[in-house]
């Protein structure tokens, strides 16, 4: 009867469970493993196997070739053929090497048990099997196990025959007998005349080397220490797909220091006794540099062939490999490859290796796996905080936990290495055995010069970037946030191809909203790369980022001369702008939030290729309004590019001087709250961007107004004014129509607040199109009782009618909805609502009464913090470029009807507190469809210039495409 050989983790996880029966480790202390290299690894007893056979049955056979197989693997193994030392007791000798072997190979032939040596071999087998974790593996060569087991035939005469014996003890017998017994009744290998036994000695000598291996990884006490290596290890054993028959390329990728070759190393011994031949080859980026590629492929041919081979230069190494591999198993891992030429010499394509081979790849570089072809990629990530910690401890303390007193300290350098274990390990080594205040110096000298055990070895990717790939990783290490957003002004600096390199090769991340950040670690490395280039004096550095370093350049006036981009934004007690005439290279300044700025150095002037310039209100009237007179500073930022103004609350006229900086691409107004009218920047023939937010402006813009080249356009405003005033229109600007217009009059925004007693209201205005998502949006609320008499659509209640007819491309739609005021307030109708203490939304919805039709049309968003009381009913309006709700109607229209009947929902949204949106009663709303020439409704000349404009922009921007 077949037996079925035991599997390996089973094996695995008795010798696991015995470890623990018989030690003082925790659970936890067991995720803690230990691994070395393979060249390396020294297990703790004198034998690995002790083989136990009758020599005349297996010895010139199976026995001989089961014991070549193991030795080819680096198996230790004690035979009494060539082992034992002449002169003394074979029985002690052999009792002795059964007590220092992990494992025993009993294998039991026709005639094993007629030997009385054999069965006292067995006999001590079983017994060192219960004191300690012997592992036996029995094998049934040529016989039935179950005749072993019940003592028949063969075996049965044998033991009548030790029984007649007078030299033998009966006792012992019955010992040999039971032994044979519980032997027998272990799972082995049956070996029949139809089984191949060179399958069979493969499968035995793999399941112990794989055991002896991982459990040497498990409890050795190495150097090259780990945490929660298994769940890493079993997802790359499921990328390998070890039940299919093709060939398979895997890369394993990630930072320098994350644990990409202990990775390959675990999979390497797990995984190799499954080919015929199996290769690791280590620092192939270093080796084929100074050793050559034929160097390489001779390690990788000698070593799957187990004998030497002759390489004379690669092209021949190919041409080797290819015709010596095409049709063998094998395991190959290549260890820290670094270019395509590399892996073109020693693994080109899948078609080099038979059938069932691995080929695994570490790298840094993802695109470099992705270029070569290979099936899956695994990314090995940093260590979580408390695996971080458990190994960082282990280098440390010598143990899994810190010990008293250095728990808070050791977590400061673990947040400080983030996981990454190369750096755990050697701070951990560096710090074992040191005094508490040595470890305090130590942290503290980190944040100024960090390990260079560990920067040299993240270095290596930085030395291996191009110059352009090596100024954006400066760039961002030395960006003063922990991420940096991908704008357009950027990418005209870096190009894409530049930022996706640093993203494939790990130096660099990028989130799915355009931001870039960088692992602490690789941000220290890259501004201590800076640092060296000149220790002593940071104003000669090409980059400047610490507060210290800032503060004794403009203490010293030392500016280096290449200095393109200056940041002293928000420095609160930043009195003076520094001296830049060292520094004529500048390209841009950032001053916004310097609340105690209030003079500027005359060397501002000099700036001939200043690009971006952020200022705050003193120095925007310094430089720019200097009583509306134009500064001769000022005259020098004619090649100025972007122009950033915040918090200028008490200036009221926008400075003309603006619009002389003919070059201005980018404009952006922040709090200027007392800007009523919207300045003339037609002259500005390069906008492409404004934004101007917290502004006076509550009138639509003429089209005149805009530079036709502008693409991204934002306006929001908002002003008080005594409730009193009722004679400001929405849709009219106050140059464009006089006040005996014939279209009606409302309040546009009603936020009250109480000052002296005095009720304010507040007119507001939001303009919102952009040239990429081809989206405009005009839109405003007011309080009022009714919609105007102009707009065709309108019925009291949710539903309105709306006839379609002809074509709706390029229609605009205005809508008009109010709601009763007394939604927003507390029964009594005196409070202040505080769904508005937060950002809040208020939504719409259009669907059709039959429901088959729903979309969402608009949000109109309340800042935070504003109080806002409603008295009388709110009139919420907007005008749009034609919805995709109607086309979507028009388009499933079978039927060809021309008239729908839309229903609206409007709902209070807060997003920051999570709660139930707030549905509203609509008491009355309307739809008004404005075609391009729809201009005798009384809309005002101002909205249809500027849907013309729109119309006429929109063309140009496909004209130039």
């Amino acid at each position: 009867m077949a037996t079925q050989t035991p599997s390996s983790s089973t094996n695995f996880e008795d010798t696991k469970k015995r470890k623990r029966d018989n030690s003082s480790c925790s659970e936890e202390d067991e995720k803690i493993i230990t691994s070395s290299s393979p060249s390396s690894l020294m297990p703790p007893w004198k034998h690995d196997v002790f083989l136990s056979f009758y020599g005349k049955d297996t010895r010139n056979n199976f026995m001989d070739h089961l014991f070549v197989d193991l030795k080819r693997k680096g198996i230790l193994v004690f035979s009494d053929d060539e082992t034992l030392n002449r002169g003394k007791c074979i029985s002690q000798e052999l009792m002795q090497a059964i007590q220092e072997s992990k494992y025993a190979i009993v294998i039991f032939s026709t005639n094993y048990t007629s030997s009385k040596w054999c069965l006292m071999e067995l006999a001590e087998i079983v017994e060192w099997e219960k004191k300690t974790n012997l592992t036996i593996i029995p094998i049934f060569y040529h016989v039935d196990p179950s005749d072993v087991r019940n003592l028949r035939g063969t075996f049965a005469e044998a033991f009548t025959a030790h029984e007649k014996d007078p030299k033998v003890d009966i006792k012992e017998i019955d010992t040999w007998r039971n032994a044979c017994r519980k032997v027998s009744n272990i799972a082995g290998e049956h070996i029949l005349e139809d089984r191949y036994e060179s399958t069979i000695i493969q499968k035995i000598s793999g399941i112990i080397f794989y055991n002896y291996t991982m459990l040497n990884i498990l409890i050795h006490d190495d150097d090259r220490k780990l945490v929660g290596i298994n769940s890493r290890v079993e997802e790359m054993m499921k990328k390998l797909h070890m039940e299919s028959n093709d060939v398979r390329f895997l890369g394993i990728h990630g930072m320098g220091g994350v644990g990409k070759t202990t990775l390959a190393e675990i999979i390497y011994y797990r995984a190799s006794i499954q080919f015929e031949g199996s290769t690791f080859i280590s620092c192939i980026r270093e080796d084929s540099r100074t050793c050559g590629l034929a160097s390489l492929q001779k390690q990788l041919l000698s070593m799957i062939m187990q004998e030497e081979i002759r390489i004379w230069d690669h092209h021949q190494g190919i041409m080797v490999i290819r015709t010596r591999l095409q049709n063998k198993k094998v395991l190959i891992i290549l260890d820290d490859v670094d270019s395509l030429k590399q892996l073109m010499a020693l693994v080109g394509n899948q078609k080099w290796f038979g059938p069932g081979s691995r080929v695994i790849i570490t790298c840094r570089d993802s695109h470099l796996l992705i270029t070569h072809g290979v099936n899956d990629i695994y990314k090995v990530e940093l260590l979580q905080t408390t695996d971080a910690l458990q190994l960082f401890s282990l280098s440390a303390f010598k143990q899994t936990h810190p010990i008293e007193n250095y728990k808070e300290i050791s977590m400061d350098f673990v947040n400080y290495t983030q996981g990454l274990p190369l750096a755990l390990k050697v701070l951990g080594s560096f710090l074992f055995g040191r005094t508490i205040d040595a470890w305090k110096s130590a942290r503290d000298q980190l944040e100024a010069i960090p390990n260079k055990e560990v920067m040299d070895i993240l270095q290596i990717s930085f030395d291996g970037l191009e110059e352009s790939q090596q100024k954006l990783f400066l760039d961002v290490a030395c960006f003063p946030q922990a991420s940096l957003q991908l704008r357009d002004s950027f990418k005209e600096i870096y190009p894409a191809i530049d930022i996706e390199v640093l993203v494939d090769k790990s130096l660099i991340n990028k989130s799915e909203y355009g931001r870039l950040s960088m692992y602490d670690l690789l941000k220290k490395m890259g501004q201590e790369i800076v640092r060296r280039e000149c220790p002593k004096e940071p104003g000669r550095r090409s980059r400047l980022f610490r507060v210290e370093d800032v503060y004794h350049m403009l203490k010293n006036d030392t500016v280096l001369n290449n200095l393109k981009y200056l940041d002293l934004s928000d420095s609160e007690n930043l009195i003076e702008t520094p001296n830049l005439t060292e520094a004529p290279n500048l390209e841009k300044i950032y001053l916004a939030g310097c609340e105690s700025l209030c003079e500027v150095h005359p060397s501002i002037g000099l700036l001939k290729r200043l690009k971006h310039l952020s200022l705050n209100e003193c120095l925007t009237r310094l430089l720019i309004l200097d009583k509306f007179c134009l500064p001769s500073s000022f005259m020098s930022f004619s090649g100025l590019r972007k122009l950033e103004l915040r918090d200028c609350k008490n200036i009221s006229i926008f400075p003309s001087v603006i619009c002389s900086l003919l070059s201005l691409e980018i404009l952006r107004l922040y709090g200027w709250s007392m800007l009523e009218k919207f300045p003339d920047l037609s002259r500005l023939e390069c906008l492409k961007e404004l934004r101007a937010y917290e502004t006076a402006i509550t009138q639509i813009p003429s089209a005149s107004l805009i530079p036709k080249s502008i693409r991204s356009f934002n306006l929001e405003g908002h002003k008080r004014l005594p409730c009193e005033s009722k004679d400001l229109a929405m849709f009219i600007n106050d140059y464009s129509l006089t006040k005996q217009s014939s279209y009606p009059t409302y309040d546009i925004g009603s936020p009250v607040e109480y000052e002296m007693e005095e009720i304010f209201e507040v007119e507001a205005l939001q303009i919102q199109f952009y040239d990429m998502l081809e989206v405009m949006i005009i839109h405003g609320w007011s309080f009022g009782s009714r919609i105007p008499e102009w707009v065709q659509n309108k019925s009291n209640g949710s539903s309105v009618r709306l006839e379609l007819d002809g074509d709706l491309k390029g229609m605009g739609c205005a809508i008009f909805i109010v709601c009763d005021c007394h939604q927003f307030n507390s029964p009594e109708g005196t409070s202040i609502s505080s769904l508005f203490k937060v950002l809040t939304f208020v939504g719409f919805k259009f669907c059709l009464d039959d429901g088959t039709l729903e979309d969402e049309f608009y949000k109109f968003v309340f800042p935070p913090s504003m109080d806002i009381y409603f008295d009388k009913p709110i009139v919420f309006w907007a005008y749009k470029r034609t919805m995709r709700f109607f086309e979507c109607w028009k388009s499933n229209n079978l039927d060809k009807q021309n008239c729908i009947k839309i229903s609206i929902t409007v709902e209070i949204l807060d997003y920051d507190s999570n709660q139930t949106p707030v549905e509203l009663e609509v008491k009355e709303w309307g739809m008004h469809l404005v075609c391009p020439d729809d201009a005798g409704l009384g809309l005002g000349s101002a909205l249809d210039s500027y849907g013309q404009f729109y119309s006429a922009w929109k063309c140009g921007m496909h004209d130039k495409k």
